[in-house]
């Protein structure tokens, strides 16, 4: 018979890492299915130069602070990848990898994941899966007729194919900034945002801005905010991108044609590629089974435990499920909250 654990969480990147280091201190019986095939979650995925918006002394899981970086600043996405794979051996963590979960079922007395390794039974799941495998791209008219090169940002690694072609590169957000800064030193770069940019002061960072975000959405006074967590912070390469001036925008483009992009005044521009950098969705769809997925996409939950099924319990997808949930310093925080309700859940069973 499949041997039933107290708590399987689903992904092995910082949300469920954060989960299991707490879970360990509760001495819950658990496992961590991860469907990549090293540490380090959807960091791998990320491009070559990206950084954090945060110090390292502010990116750090708990019960061990992610070391400074040798050379100073904000660290890169091999910091992170590097941090979270020895943090996963300093607490031994029980992680089983590559394991891609299909779907969770209810049965009477537990959740069963049916996964490519085989069932897995568990009296409580925590779905940690992120959104980094569910890229969202707009259905502008004409993509799919457009006869260059498209990709989102998840799939984005580095300039160097780009070189000298004339490159869109569609969203407003911190990922658009970046790819933006790199990008339009080797090719000719077009930035498409929904409206002007807003940049935060230069000594304003993710530190802030997470603060922010947490109080706002516990209820804090309405001006506090300075911005939210989709404001563009000003890491090194995106100042770098300023004094060169080329830290500018444009509206939309109306439709896309198999050459290039149509203007609102009706003019049209030749374009090579174009970089999707306009977000994720959460990546639920080994939820779908168990009926919780409302028309929104996400999981109704009180806190992080599922309303239509108690025994689910989700973070890392964002502030809807903890605030800043999909960041490193918020992971932690959830992940220290959501554990102890998990465990006064499943005390009768316990007992």
């Amino acid at each position: 018979m499949t041997e039933t654990h107290y708590v399987i969480v689903i992904g092995g990147g910082q949300a469920g890492l954060a989960a299991g280091y707490y879970l360990r201190r509760a001495a819950l019986y658990f496992l961590i299915l991860d469907a990549g095939t090293h540490a380090g979650g959807a960091w791998q995925h990320g491009w070559k130069s990206l950084r954090l918006f945060s110090p390292a002394a502010y990116s750090s899981m708990p019960g061990w602070p992610m070391p400074a970086r040798a050379q100073g600043g904000y660290p890169t996405r091999d910091d992170v990848i590097d941090y979270l794979a020895r943090y996963e051996a300093r607490y031994e963590l029980p992680v089983q990898r590559p394991v891609i979960v299909h779907s969770v079922v209810p049965d009477s007395d537990a959740l069963v994941l049916q996964t490519t390794v085989g069932a897995f039974r568990a009296r409580a799941v925590v779905s940690a899966t992120g959104t980094w495998s569910a890229p969202f791209v707009p259905n502008y008219p004409g993509r799919q007729i457009f006869g260059g090169r498209q990709l989102h940002s998840a799939w984005y690694v580095g300039p160097e194919s780009f070189a000298g072609q004339n490159v869109l590169i569609v969203g407003g957000g911190n990922s658009g900034a970046q790819i933006l800064a790199e990008l339009s030193i080797l090719a000719r770069t077009t930035w498409v945002t929904e409206r002007e940019p807003l940049f935060l002061p230069d000594d304003v960072d993710g530190r802030v801005l997470f603060e922010q975000a947490t109080a706002r959405l516990r209820g804090g006074p309405a001006d506090a905010p300075v911005g939210g967590i989709g404001d563009i912070v000003m890491v090194p390469p995106v100042v770098d991108a300023r004094a060169r001036g080329v830290l500018t925008s444009v509206r939309p483009f109306t439709r896309l044609t198999a050459n290039g992009a149509i203007w609102p005044d009706s003019a049209e521009t030749q374009v090579d590629a174009i970089i999707w950098c306009t977000g994720f969705q959460p990546a639920l769809a080994h939820l779908a089974s168990l009926g919780v997925i409302e028309a929104d996409g996400r999981v109704a939950v009180d806190g992080q435990q599922s309303v239509k099924e108690p025994r689910l319990w989700l973070t890392g997808y964002g502030d809807w499920c903890g605030p800043g949930s999909a960041t490193l310093v918020g992971a932690s925080r959830v992940a220290r909250e959501l554990v102890p309700k998990l465990q006064a859940f499943l005390s009768p069973a316990l007992s």
